[in-house]
């Protein structure tokens, strides 16, 4: 059988794979048979650092990865933050990137939204400066 997905793993790293959180003792390359939901250590967003509307978008997807049972819950939040905010992006470049994270996480297609919404950040950023201690700052 081909693997769908590989990836090597460093001593110490972790890996969230259909909810279930794997940590590796020594570095080893792991193959995905078939389909699913994973999460590489380094993907992961902390709470706090959910300051935007595009990192607060990703917050809910990487949930639906690390916690499959909230799913339902994070979707339905997903789709209320993403229609909130859909009108800020209004450029035509953000309109598309936009929409294809919505169809890729109504598709279930998880880590390629989060890979799309990694991109978009600096978008984000431009909006939305950000002070030195990762607080996005507010208009007054």
């Amino acid at each position: 059988m081909k693997a769908k997905m590989r990836f090597s793993l460093k001593p110490g790293e972790r890996i969230f794979i259909n909810g279930a959180v794997i940590c590796v003792s020594q570095k080893v390359t792991l193959s995905l048979l078939n389909d699913a939901s994973f999460l590489l250590e380094s993907y992961v967003m902390q709470f706090d650092d959910a300051n935007t509307p595009l990192r607060q978008l990703y917050f809910i997807t990487q949930t639906m990865i690390i916690d499959p049972s909230s799913r339902s819950q994070m979707k339905a939040a997903f789709l209320e933050r993403f229609a909130l905010i859909a009108g800020e992006y209004a450029a035509a470049e953000e309109a598309r990137s936009l929409q294809a994270v919505h169809d890729l996480v109504t598709g279930e297609r998880f880590f390629d939204a989060l890979k799309l919404l990694r991109t978009m950040f600096p978008i984000d950023d431009a909006k939305r400066p950000v002070d030195r201690s990762g607080t996005a700052l507010r208009a007054a």
